[in-house]
């Protein structure tokens, strides 16, 4: 088979550029189109891809792209139908907000970590809204980027959704039937009792919709020693109201992530409506347990009581009392570890695998 693969861009590390790179992984001949590549905001992750074929737009022609990404999205649908790939005999596309699914191609898989959440009514990065000619500017925009999204989803032959979550987005936006495919999450191949450093951890984007400062703020109230990572424009507000327990770790390479997982008492994950959310699973793989957030792909991943607290009110006073909950709870960290086991990265290659062999069998045969 001669496979390429899709992707909306190149600029941030998280769960869809993991997704990413396992099915380079499957597929490691395959080149990868993108809206465009930025090595200095990787930073330390732009290692992982260094090697690649990668191929990008014409949005790299636009002087200061990398600065104003974001609204250039209104022509993100024309970046990726520039890409001409019925050369090959399937592209799988990596798709959130950035229209990688437009791409021109033969026969298409695009593997859905959401429908755009700035598009349907999803809290997102920004707080554009609170500025009144961003928001009608915006509304504007997304109005009619709906109505590209909708129409480019069409032209998609088969989805994959990753999460019954994201599933549900995808019929109710689209009117598309899809399949789950849970994404790949590094699992260790066994469980190693670590003795525990007595620190909660933060793991995730440093933006609005991940909600870090409620971590934050409980950790200062509350006296307890938070570990923070990862990286984000609001950064600097949480520093000015972060207490003497709280420590910003930035980005981390993924053995040191692995040693912070480790020693963690907790994940605290106060996420909104999450896709899916892998970190919570990385977690879980080192037999953390997770105060999350009762909303989205964590309702799916988490056992209550079991592998961890859920919230309900995303506000301080909810977390707090989750945290509290926690305190006073016990939980089998064997058996969190042996329950994260079945989101492996095993798991994801053969279930990807299978379902290119059953809905395009002729290619298995050429």
């Amino acid at each position: 088979m001669k496979i390429a693969l899709a992707h909306d861009y190149l600029r941030e590390y998280g769960g869809a550029e993991r997704v990413l790179e396992i099915l380079h992984q499957i597929f490691p001949d395959a080149p990868v189109y993108t809206a465009f590549v930025d090595r200095k905001a990787l930073g330390i992750h732009w290692q992982n891809f260094a090697d690649w074929d990668i191929r990008e737009s014409w949005i790299t022609e636009i002087p200061f792209y990398k600065r104003f990404f974001s609204p250039l999205r209104v022509f993100a649908p024309n970046f990726f139908a520039e890409f001409q790939l019925c050369e090959y005999d399937l592209v799988i596309s990596s798709s959130n907000a950035y229209f990688a699914k437009a791409v021109h191609a033969r026969r298409q898989i695009c593997y859905c970590h959401t429908p755009a959440r700035s598009l349907y009514g999803y809290s997102a990065m920004t707080d554009w809204e609170k500025n009144p000619l961003t928001f009608w500017i915006g509304t504007f925009i997304n109005h009619y980027l709906r109505i590209i999204d909708v129409k480019v989803a069409q032209k998609v032959d088969f989805f994959i959704a990753n999460s019954h979550e994201v599933q549900k987005r995808i019929q109710k936006f689209y009117r598309r039937d899809s399949t789950v495919i849970y994404p790949p999450v590094q699992v260790p191949q066994s469980y190693k009792a670590t003795k525990l450093q007595s620190y909660f951890l933060y793991v995730n984007r440093l933006a609005f919709a991940k909600h870090p400062e409620l971590a934050v703020q409980v950790c200062t109230e509350l006296g307890l020693k938070l570990k923070v990572v990862g990286t984000g424009k609001i950064l600097p507000q949480l520093k000015k109201m972060a207490g003497p327990t709280i420590e910003f770790l930035g980005a981390v390479r993924d053995e040191q992530l692995s040693q912070l997982y480790a020693g963690a008492e907790a994940l605290l994950y106060p996420v909104e409506d999450e896709d899916f959310g892998i970190v919570p699973v990385e977690a879980m793989g080192h037999g953390v347990p997770v105060i999350a957030h009762r909303s989205g792909g964590p309702r799916e991943t988490i056992v209550e009581n079991k592998t961890g607290v859920f919230f309900d009110e995303l506000t301080v006073s909810g977390l707090k009392n989750a945290v509290q909950k926690f305190q006073k709870m016990t939980f089998d960290r064997q058996k969190i570890y042996q329950h994260a086991t079945q989101f492996s990265q095993e798991r994801f290659k053969k279930e990807v695998l299978e379902f290119i062999a059953e809905h395009f069998p002729e290619l298995g045969q050429s």
